[in-house]
């Protein structure tokens, strides 16, 4: 199903204005509120379809890249000026009537050497097998979700195989050959005398073989750009900036070479409550005085469930309990990581009767500052 248009959501022109845009969004995000509606999952769907298009919109930037190219300007990874440069190419291919009469030495530029929309030889030349770029893509993502682990999905702009020659470059019922010059060994004599010397073949470029007929869909690259959604296993521990690996899911090869692969940067939200440190997760765990007194077993929660803890007696503020286990989950050889709590005593809102505070008083033994000494 198309996704709508993120000016008819917000209820916008194309030539609205920023601040045009922010009063639609504010117009229409008190309507459907969860807090005005609740229970309504309509509205609540309503209000995140909202909330997505002020995001984009709301960005110069964003806005920008969307007016250009659309949804596919949203996708993890696009680069605005690589697309830029296939669209051109497409529209010279246009007017050429294909591929087959387009001049193959201006395509340096465009699909040649690491600053080419795809990388890789140039379309009309000896076409080797060349391995795929990477991608990075990053993701924020949910303290829990982090901790825990998780499934998602990512819609990526990238060079895939192209469908008609399947990723070799030629034209379907054509196939490389050797060549003539080297007898297909991609190297030829350059010396003649008792002592031979041998070079690379200019002409196949050291391959041994020469391409077939190119292919029109992709103009001989094996590669052409399209959407894809992928899905993306994050393990449990995620960290903010340590790559995750998704094998074989970058830029597709060149003339049937193998896939890059991509590479999820992870951007993980903070939490009010908890905080980590490795694998150890850490958390304040507010008590009462009487808890801290006469000490108790409190329900604690974790990002695996609830667990009973128990408060020994005399518990000081500050003072630390571990719970084994139950930080991050443990995966492969790891082991989980454990739940520090940092006990918290806490004062009744209400004010204490002067008796209660005068009985807590003189249970004190000595003056509680005694080693504060600077």
């Amino acid at each position: 199903m198309a996704k709508r248009d993120l000016y008819q959501i917000l209820g916008a022109n194309r030539t609205a204005s920023q601040e045009e845009i922010r009063k639609s969004y504010r117009k229409l995000a008190r309507k459907f509120h969860p807090d005005i509606n609740p229970g309504n999952k309509e509205a609540e769907n309503k209000f995140k379809e909202i909330s997505a298009a002020y995001e984009v919109l709301s960005d110069p930037k964003k806005r920008k890249l969307y007016d250009e190219f659309g949804e596919e300007g949203r996708a993890a990874g696009f680069d605005s000026e690589k697309a830029r440069a296939y669209q051109q190419w497409q529209q010279q291919s246009a007017r050429t009537g294909g591929p087959a009469g387009f001049d193959f030495g201006n395509l340096d530029d465009l699909f040649g050497g690491s600053g080419g929309i795809f990388g890789g030889r140039r379309a009309g030349a000896s076409r080797g097998d060349m391995r795929g770029a990477d991608i990075e893509a990053s993701l924020d993502i949910d303290f829990l979700d982090a901790v825990r682990g998780f499934q998602t999905t990512l819609t990526l702009r990238r060079p895939r195989a192209c469908e008609v020659c399947r990723g070799s470059g030629n034209r379907p019922g054509t196939g490389a050959t050797a060549c003539p010059d080297c007898g297909g060994t991609g190297t030829r004599s350059v010396a003649e005398g008792p002592i031979q010397f041998r070079a690379s073949c200019s002409r196949c470029l050291g391959t041994g073989r020469l391409p077939g007929e190119p292919c029109g869909r992709c103009g001989g690259t094996g590669r052409v750009l399209g959407t894809e959604t992928v899905t993306v296993n994050i393990p449990p521990g995620a960290e903010s900036g340590r790559r995750i690996r998704v094998p074989g899911k970058g830029e597709a090869g060149v003339g049937g070479g193998t896939a890059g692969d991509l590479y999820i940067i992870p951007r993980v939200r903070e939490h009010p409550f908890l905080s980590r440190s490795g694998r150890d997760l850490m958390m304040d765990l507010p008590i009462t005085v009487g808890e801290a007194i006469r000490g108790a077993n409190v329900e604690v929660p974790t990002p695996l469930g609830k667990v009973k803890v128990k408060v020994p007696a005399g518990a000081q503020s500050g003072q630390r309990l571990r719970v084994a286990g139950k930080g991050v989950p443990g995966r492969g050889s790891l082991r989980p990581g454990d739940l520090y709590l940092h006990l918290m005593i806490r004062l009744p809102e209400s004010a204490l009767p002067p008796d209660a505070a005068e009985k807590i008083e003189s249970a004190y033994g000595e003056d509680v500052r005694r080693h504060l000494r600077l």
